[in-house]
């Protein structure tokens, strides 16, 4: 059995990289928590709930942690009491294994259970 995909290393798109297909992303997704889906089969979006601003920020400086730690930067959203995220390689022009790696890793965060 794999180790759960949160446990995989962020790893850089290779140069000569493609976008996944949604066949190829399929199994990916299905290891995420439901706040995710992929929108135009280009980019991984979630909603996060939150009781105030206060735990949404918290969520938002972690998550940030995470991007800055593993150089993967996804676009944040910060309202009060919720936190939307908006994730894809930029250099492949969608999605990639790293994007559901950081998705999984925001999942875990989320569920208390800190970054690694």
């Amino acid at each position: 059995m794999s180790p759960p995909l949160a446990d995989e290393p962020v790893e850089p798109a290779d140069e000569d990289a493609e976008p996944l297909t949604d066949d190829e992303y399929a199994e990916y997704l299905a290891e995420l928590g439901p706040a995710w889906e992929v929108v135009d089969d280009h980019h991984l979006e979630a909603s996060y709930e939150f009781d105030d601003f206060a735990d949404a920020l918290a969520f938002t400086n972690e998550i940030g942690e995470l991007a800055e730690a593993e150089w993967h930067h996804p676009d944040i959203h910060l309202s009060w009491g919720e936190v939307g995220v908006e994730m894809w390689s930029h250099d492949v022009g969608g999605l990639h294994e790293a994007d559901f790696v950081m998705a999984a890793r925001m999942d875990r965060i989320y569920d208390g259970e800190g970054d690694e």
